[in-house]
């Protein structure tokens, strides 16, 4: 194990040192220890390198908002390990990685496995609730569910310690952390990017998955120019720790050719070679050209687009969308109150969230009440925070109104906090 400098990830190493570099990455709520059943056979040929998320297995609590910014954090591991090329595996948000890195640094990779691994894991609005539930409830859903998602029923009811096990290992992990990773995963998405992956790829999944299962799968292999898919059976989506012996075969037969292929670092691709500026040694600025009236503004549709899915929801955005008749005000809405109000550096989403909730309650906007409640939980307000606000507004905005109000918020509170069964 070893010190964490800031920007970097809690890292493991076994093997021979100076046998070739195999970084594995793990699952989201899981730690390296994931791996433990694959490491003996592994250091066999390699060295192999595990990492931790951050707030996972004991890791500093150093949440992360994107799969690029964990990527970046796992290459600034490896270039204090004087690790440059390397075979790479992961498991989940682990495979997530090695997609951003197949993606922003092919020239380090030099082949990959993907495990239970999806081009885009589920939908935005299921990882933005699932971090509302952590919130408010703490770790304690997600631990009880573990489980069933990630084994099959038969090796859950024979390996009662390993699910133990499982359990606790989501139960120590930093809520913070848990839900900046759900925020990250939410986010993802390299669908239409698969074509430009030109590493030879393993897309290995358990046939009975219900996370990311076999279409998922299907859906990496048929992106990816040189991939090729094994479904182990009798396996569901922690597939290294319900069928080891089986996963461990086939990234040890992935990974032979690469042996030499570690050795040393393939060049990034070359920069066009930039000349330096001439610097004259006075001269006279030109006088700046007048703002015309009426000169074009830059669109903000597309960035308030966005905005407004991540605090409201794809579900509810799509579903204003798709009315025709009212496509001009969505547009107006998209570009104005989300493409520059919204965005601003001013206050943070938090703040906006307060404030937004106390207009609508005094203005008895009821309806646009119960939207910006659940954009206000996923902001990162707690329900305890949103009885304050509701109160506040009692003694500003009088008592109906917030009686009102209370009806609306507390029903969508509920609905949002309520871990599935």
């Amino acid at each position: 194990m070893s010190e964490t400098p800031p920007n970097t990830l809690q890292y493991r190493v076994d093997g021979p040192g100076d046998a070739p570099v195999l970084v594995i990455g793990p699952s989201l709520g899981t730690t390296w220890h994931m791996w433990d059943r694959q490491v003996p056979e592994l250091t066999r040929q390699w060295r192999v390198v595990r990492f931790d998320l951050p707030g996972h297995g004991g890791a500093p609590a150093r949440p992360f908002t994107s799969v690029a910014e964990l990527g970046d954090r796992l290459l600034a591991t490896l270039d204090e390990l004087g690790v440059q090329r390397f075979g790479y595996a992961g498991c989940s948000i682990g495979g997530a990685v090695g997609l951003d890195l197949a993606l922003r640094a092919p020239h380090r990779v030099a082949s990959l496995a993907l495990v239970a691994t999806s081009p885009r894991f589920g939908s935005a609005d299921e990882f933005r609730q699932r971090g509302v539930i952590v919130r408010t409830h703490g770790l304690e859903p997600m631990a009880r569910t573990a489980p069933e998602q990630w084994f099959t029923p038969g090796f859950a009811a024979t390996q009662p310690a390993i699910v133990e096990w499982a359990v606790q290992m989501v139960r120590t992990t930093d809520p913070g952390c848990y839900i900046g990773a759900c925020e990250a995963l939410a986010l993802f998405d390299v669908r239409d990017s698969l074509g430009r992956i030109g590493i030879p790829a393993l897309v290995l999944v358990g046939a009975d998955d219900q996370v990311t299962g076999p279409a998922e799968a299907r859906t990496l292999v048929a992106g990816i120019a040189d991939a090729r898919l094994a479904v182990v059976p009798g396996a569901s989506h922690l597939a290294p720790v319900e069928q080891p012996g089986a996963v461990t075969d086939l990234l040890t037969n992935h990974f032979a050719g690469i042996v030499h292929d570690t050795q040393s670092a393939l060049p990034a691709p070359p920069m066009p070679p930039v000349s330096a500026p001439v610097v004259p040694v006075a001269e006279i600025a030109p006088a700046p050209a007048p703002e015309l009236a009426g000169s074009a503004r830059p669109d903000t549709y597309d960035e308030g687009l966005k905005l407004r899915r991540e605090i409201l929801g794809d579900a509810h955005v799509d579903q204003v969308l798709a009315d025709e008749f009212g496509a001009d005000f969505q547009s107006l809405v998209t570009r104005y109150a989300w493409g520059e109000v919204w965005s601003r550096d001013g206050l943070d989403r938090r703040t906006r969230s307060c404030v937004t909730l106390t207009a609508l309650i005094a203005g008895g906007h009821l309806e646009a009440l119960a939207d910006h409640t659940r954009a206000a939980l996923r902001n990162g307000l707690t329900p305890a925070e949103i009885r304050e606000v509701l109160l506040q507004t009692a003694v500003y905005c009088g008592m109906p109104a917030a009686d009102s109000a209370l009806r609306v918020v507390s029903r969508v509170i509920k609905e949002e906090t309520t871990p599935q069964a």
